[in-house]
């Protein structure tokens, strides 16, 4: 059977892919065309084996490392109920943003003391549900939300553990539309008021600051940004201790941790992450003669993602002689709109002809109604026809979570596999479904 030398790209799919005698790809023990013929595409599929490694990555690089540590699933990758029964079973929390993320966990009995609710506009709707709902820490993003809070638990006569979240003006070289730390951010509190902001939360009785909060934004290669931030932030948290008796319990450090998703682009190990953000917190600890805090990391896109591939069935190939074959897949920006709001950057693969010779240079075009519908740019592939079957790889995070019913489509079928079973854990939608809220 082919492996991962034989064909590079299979180094970006789920850790289970293989390809089987007949050329075809394998994921999880299924053949992707049995996949298809009994679920139909455009489909995404899950491997259960690649999301437990991944938890247990985190779990094992930070925690060898340092004692104290809290490892969060940010949700906002993509929600889902099977997945939360997974990762309770992986021990993990959840980094909500919603009250309909914070409703998935809870109608799985998810544990909701280990959900951190965060964001930067909570309706009073939002605020009243989390605590009804005793969720273990809700991160206050911004003033407003600190007078409604303290208002909500004082009526309520209960005491909830907060942190604060702080922009700490660190640019994480990332895409502009998903970089957050950088002092122009509508998310968090500047620095110019964090020490105001540490003030005011403190005198609130029904409010237990117990910590900070700092996140720099998505897709981050590079791991000195992090490192600086932790710098700031422990600095800060030791400037406050002497002014109002300020003691830092918890630093959470946000997620954002990038993944590789085209061949030319490698991210850097979950340990060197670990390794190099643990150092600072304890150089800068000991530097600053303050206690270690309690360790949390909210990975979300680095969990999820390599374990999810997107499946599309060929329709029509468009050749225009000397300027570009366009071979169109039924699905597009409807179930991955990242190409055309992030100019997000992929792989492929033809699951059948997973033997075939690269030889033919095509644009990978969706089926909707938009010229930006762009899936794949520029890529060699085996030569293909209508009924070939297209496999994307890193479609785990945000493809599903960001995905519309644009052109009236229905979003596709979810498949968690294991072990040569395929399990469905999100049906296709249905024309009926479409209509559902409508009234006439």
């Amino acid at each position: 059977m082919a492996t991962k030398q034989d064909i590079p790209r299979l180094s970006l799919f789920p850790l289970t892919t293989e390809v089987n005698r007949e050329g075809h790809l394998v994921i999880g023990g299924c053949d992707c065309l049995d996949l298809v013929e009994e679920f139909g595409t455009p489909l995404h599929v899950f491997d259960e084996y690649t999301l437990r490694s991944k938890c247990g990555e985190f779990k094992r690089e930070f925690g060898k490392r340092y004692a104290d540590i809290v490892v969060l699933y940010a949700g906002k990758a993509f929600m889902n109920k099977a997945l939360m029964l997974l990762f309770k079973e992986e021990g993990l929390g959840l980094d909500a943003v919603s009250a309909g993320e914070m409703f998935i966990a809870h109608s799985v009995d998810f544990p909701m003391a280990k959900v951190y609710f965060h964001g930067n506009n909570k309706s009073a709707a939002e605020l009243k549900q989390a605590l009804e709902w005793k969720v273990g820490r809700i991160v206050v993003d911004n003033f407003h939300e600190l007078e409604m809070l303290s208002a909500l638990t004082k009526e309520k006569g209960v005491q909830q553990d907060i942190l604060l979240r702080l922009t700490p003006g660190i640019d994480p070289h990332t895409h502009r539309f998903i970089s957050t730390g950088v002092t122009d951010s509508k998310f968090g509190f500047p620095l110019v008021t964090a020490e105001d902001a540490i003030t005011r939360a403190m005198s609130v009785p029904s409010l237990n600051l117990v910590g900070l909060n700092f996140h720099l934004g998505s897709q981050i290669l590079d791991v000195e940004p992090y490192v600086l931030a932790v710098g700031v932030i422990l600095d800060l948290a030791a400037k406050m201790k002497p002014k109002n008796g300020f003691v830092l319990k918890e630093l959470d450090i946000g997620g954002g941790v990038g993944v590789q998703y085209t061949l030319d682009n490698p991210a850097p190990p979950i340990a060197l992450y670990a390794e190099k953000i643990v150092a600072k917190i304890r150089s800068k600890c000991q530097e600053l003669k303050l206690a270690l805090p309690q360790l949390i990391i909210e990975p979300g896109r680095s969990i999820v993602c390599q374990a999810g591939v997107a499946l599309y069935t060929v329709g029509v190939v468009k050749d225009i002689p000397g300027i570009r074959c366009y071979v169109s897949v039924d699905g597009g920006m409807a179930d991955n709109i990242r190409p055309a709001i992030y100019g997000a950057k992929y792989e492929a693969v033809v699951a059948n002809k997973m033997l075939a010779k690269d030889e033919k240079k095509v644009t990978i075009a969706g089926k909707f109604c938009e010229s930006g519908d762009i899936l794949i740019r520029d890529i060699v592939l085996p030569e293909m026809k209508a009924g070939d079957i297209l496999a994307v790889p890193d479609c785990g995070a945000y493809c599903l979570a960001m995905a519309s019913n644009y052109n009236a489509s229905l979003k596709p079928a979810v498949v968690l596999v294991q072990m040569g079973k395929p399990y469905i854990i999100r049906r296709r939608e249905t024309f009926d479904d479409l209509a559902r809220c409508d009234v006439a």
